[in-house]
Formats: C-alpha cells, structure tokens, sequence
C-alpha cells in the first residue's frame, strides 16, 4: 500500500449502514432462511432500495446475518446399483439452459432425515425441475426409495404438461429407478427423450444437485422435525415458497412461477 492511501486511510471517516437498511436486510433473512447476499440485493431491489451486493454483503457479516447452512455437508444417497436396466445416453451434456419451459426437465432422488438423524429416521425426496424457470414441476417424497416412487411423479408431470410443439427431455443419473422397464417405458409410451448423466459425473446434473441442496438449507438444515408427518408438512410448505415466493438472481428477481409465466406472456 502506498503511504498516500494509507494516510487517506486513516483520516477517513467511513460511513456505518443506516439502521432502517439493517433492519430490512434482518427482516428478509428471518422470512428467507435460505436467502445468500445476492438474493437479499435482489429482494431489496424489489422493494425498491437499490444498495451493491457488496455493501450488502458487509453488512451482513458485520450484523452475523450471513446464511452458513449451505457451508453444512451431508451423506449423498447413491441409487446406483450398477448397469440392471437401460442406461441412456446423455442427451443434455450439461447444456443446461433452454429459453422454453418444459423442454428440459432434470430429476434426482435425494435422502432426508428427521428427530434424531439416524438411519431409522429417514425418507426419501424426489423432484422433477424445469431448466427454464427452476420451479419444481412435481415432487414426491416416501420412505422408500422406490420405482413406484419416482414413476408417480413422472406420471403427473407427463399428464399435466400443456400442449407444446416439442418433446420433452428428462435427464437423470444411472440410478437403478431410471433404468427400470416401467420407467423407461413410461417415457418412451409418452413420446419424451430420456436422458442419463455419466457413471460417477454427479456434474452432468448439477442443477438437480444445486437445487437440493437450497432445499435442504430451506428445510433440515435450518430445522429439527420431531416426527415423518411434520418433515412431510414442511416439505410441501418449502415446495410451494420455492416456486412461488422464493425469488432468484438468475430470473432477474422473479420466482420460478412468475418466470413462467413471463415467458408466457412475451411468447403470446
């Protein structure tokens, strides 16, 4: 450093935040618990208080405001058991952006716990997302880890799709659900491309992978559930703030459900 600049420094009187902007950046963490400081910039842009997301990222720090459950790792559940069905090609190859809703989806099955975390106390999460808006399209969440259980989902998602001149694909990894017979049947019946991440390249599907981890965060990470029936409560309620009240940077401060509908509207 320079001797100017550390005069300049030291005769500085730097500014301290206001106090009303504290306040609101406190309110949005204690209503989003899974709310990074970029987000918090976007929802205070959204109120209409324009600040830098660096400022907003000191004052978060200074005032402990910062969210260190994303710093939290888990057991990732594996449903790999080796090649027992039909293993597809990557279709996707990590090109995960697409300007149309529905043309796109990622899946995973994803392992949660409840009381005391043990292996006794755990179910079982799943979830169809849509690479244009990120929103949860369907879920299910079991004790078991199921065909059936991933199948029903898919079912909903296929059967609730709007009318589009273009097929679907649903990427997923190699787990041993996806290669099952009725599973990919269901697809091929349905007239969507299936698509399979690599052996052992968690990256091919990253976003499923990022998804779930910002659902735990809003979830187990942030609370302790006494019992399946509350977990399962909380799991629908946290689905339902994701899509939509839980707004995100890269759809320019909009949930996922309002970015489709966006979409909608500019393609009318």
């Amino acid at each position: 450093m320079s001797s100017s600049s550390y005069h300049d420094a030291i005769k500085r009187e730097y500014q301290t935040a206001p106090t009303e902007l504290v306040d609101r950046i406190r309110k949005i963490r204690e209503d989003n618990l899974d709310y990074g400081y970029r987000t918090v910039t976007a929802a205070l842009k959204t109120q209409g208080t324009i600040v830098n997301h660096k400022a907003v990222l000191r004052i978060m720090r200074e005032n402990n405001l910062l969210c260190h459950a994303f710093d939290r790792r888990t057991t990732k559940y594996s449903s790999y058991r080796g090649t027992v069905g039909t293993v597809a090609k990557n279709r996707l190859n990590r090109r995960f952006k697409t300007d149309r809703p529905f043309q796109k989806v990622v899946t995973d099955v994803t392992e949660i716990r409840w009381g005391d975390q043990t292996t006794q106390e755990r179910v079982y999460f799943t979830a169809y997302i849509d690479l244009h808006s990120g929103e949860m399209l369907e879920w299910a969440i079991s004790l078991s880890p199921t065909v059936e259980f991933v199948t029903k989902p898919l079912e909903r998602l296929i059967k609730n799709r709007p009318d589009l001149p273009y097929r679907m694909t649903v990427h997923s990894d190699q787990g041993f659900q996806y290669q099952n017979k009725r599973y990919v049947n269901l697809l091929k019946e349905s007239k969507v491309y299936q698509s399979m991440s690599r052996k052992a390249t968690c990256l091919d599907n990253a976003v499923a992978e990022s998804t779930f981890n910002i659902f735990k965060v809003g979830t187990v990470h942030n609370h302790q559930y006494s019992s399946y029936e509350e977990l399962k409560v909380a799991v629908s309620n946290y689905v339902e703030y994701y899509n939509h009240r839980r707004i995100r940077t890269k759809l320019a401060g909009m949930t996922p459900v309002e970015y489709r509908n966006h979409a909608s509207q500019l393609a009318a």
